[in-house]
């Protein structure tokens, strides 16, 4: 029996390889040490071990093709004239201690107030999201600020209004469903899966077609999901807006497994704690960067394993980021709050701060295997759309952590130090 082909996906990735691949080294070799620093993602720390490429190379690959002869790559234009990136400041907050992380430039002010003002008039007026006695939180949540820091290859407010209107439905869910606004884990499950129908829409018979309409308009949280998700797909090609429904899809699965801990009472192994945490968390946002940059990474592409696992470290980096900044937060609130420093202490019988110290080294350690792997990939599949969705996931990862350490309103370190 022959041995069986490449599979089309494959064939695919060898084909681009082969038509970009002379040209993109080329433009490398062209574009060392030209191209402006607010999009590359850091190499480690001095004297950590990579796997895979250099550190430099890491720094090189991903922040993107550049020189003579590469302006077509970017599909779409900034409005307005390109600026020059602002210097490094230091961001408000302080960083968690010993925690690898990248500083970013800081966000484009004027981008941050108009999207701020186009997201609040869309979450009051248009989807009635939030009742006037949350005006406090939704402000101090700082939505704006947080996108225009994640996304600063956008063209256009337009598009960066995509990933703000998903990203506050997403925690308008969380917070009616999940969390202390109204949420509870007891049925969950039903609610989830309604909402869910606002993502990825009910084909049914005409006679229930309608009630399943209305039901869109029923609460917050599919008013919200379902208003962004018509903006988005727009603006997205249909293998996209697959993508994201896909990982909406382990989002909620992700909360359904910690709701029924909830439900029983039960804090889960360390290990087990991580994989859901694989589940619920930041994935949807990151993923969607090429859609919020005007350009499409191929669902060929999208879907190798290696890109697969690069993005799932990313998430998974991130949400620990969230874990750790929002520690004292969740101590605070009512009830008790699974984060992976509470799971760690608990479970392996260690005191409080000794649990979040080693929490940092997990996330550290997810970090630079996230960097390590995207370098490799970088290098063994140097499609121009591969770089730039690359570096796309880094400069979101950085943003995250700017986010969280500079929103004093919401997060504050424990003291441990």
């Amino acid at each position: 029996m022959p041995e069986p082909g490449p599979s089309p996906a494959q064939s695919c990735l060898a084909d681009a390889m082969a038509l970009v691949g002379a040209r993109t080294r080329l433009t490398h070799s062209e574009s060392d040490g030209d191209t402006p620093s607010d999009f590359v993602p850091r190499s480690r720390e001095e004297g950590d071990a990579v796997v895979g490429p250099t550190a430099p190379a890491l720094e090189r690959i991903l922040r993107g093709p550049s020189g003579l002869g590469t302006a077509g790559l970017y599909l779409t234009r900034r409005e307005g004239p390109p600026t020059p990136g602002e210097p490094e400041a230091p961001a408000e907050g302080t960083p968690v201690p010993g925690l690898y992380h990248h500083p970013v430039t800081q966000p484009d002010p004027v981008r941050v107030e108009e999207v701020s003002r186009r997201i609040k008039r869309w979450a009051v007026d248009e989807v009635q999201a939030y009742p006037p006695e949350w005006e406090d939180q939704f402000d101090g949540f700082s939505v704006g600020r947080y996108m225009v820091a994640c996304h600063p290859d956008a063209p256009t407010v337009d598009q960066l209004m995509i990933a703000t209107r998903l990203m506050v439905a997403e925690n308008v869910l969380d917070d009616c469903y999940c969390e202390d606004h109204g949420g509870s884990p007891v049925g969950l499950g039903s609610r989830l899966l309604l909402a869910h129908t606002a993502l990825d829409p009910l084909l049914t018979t005409q006679e229930y077609e309608h009630p399943w309409a209305e039901s869109l308009r029923s609460d917050a949280p599919r008013r919200a999901y379902r208003s962004a998700m018509a903006y988005f797909v727009q603006q997205a090609t249909p293998s996209q807006a697959d993508r994201y429904r896909h990982d909406m899809a382990r989002l909620h699965l992700g909360y359904l497994a910690e709701a029924a801990w909830s439900e029983a009472d039960h804090v889960p192994e360390v290990w087990e704690y991580l994989a859901m945490r694989q589940f619920n968390n930041f994935r949807p946002c990151p993923t969607i960067t090429d859609t919020i940059g005007g350009y499409e990474l191929p669902a060929d592409l999208h879907a190798q394993p290696d890109m697969q696992r690069v993005i799932a470290l990313a998430s998974n980096a991130t949400t620990i980021v969230n874990d750790l900044y929002s520690y004292t937060k969740e101590l605070d609130s009512p009830g008790r709050h699974l984060n992976l420093p509470v799971v760690i202490a608990e479970r392996e019988g260690l005191p409080d701060r000794d649990g979040y110290l080693k929490a940092v080294e997990i996330h550290n350690d997810l970090m630079h295997t996230f960097e390590a792997e995207a370098a490799t990939l970088a290098a063994a599949c140097p499609v121009p759309s591969v770089l730039r969705f690359l570096r796309g996931v880094a400069v979101w990862v950085d943003g995250n952590h700017y986010w969280h350490q500079s929103n004093t309103y919401r997060y504050s370190l424990p003291d441990f130090w």
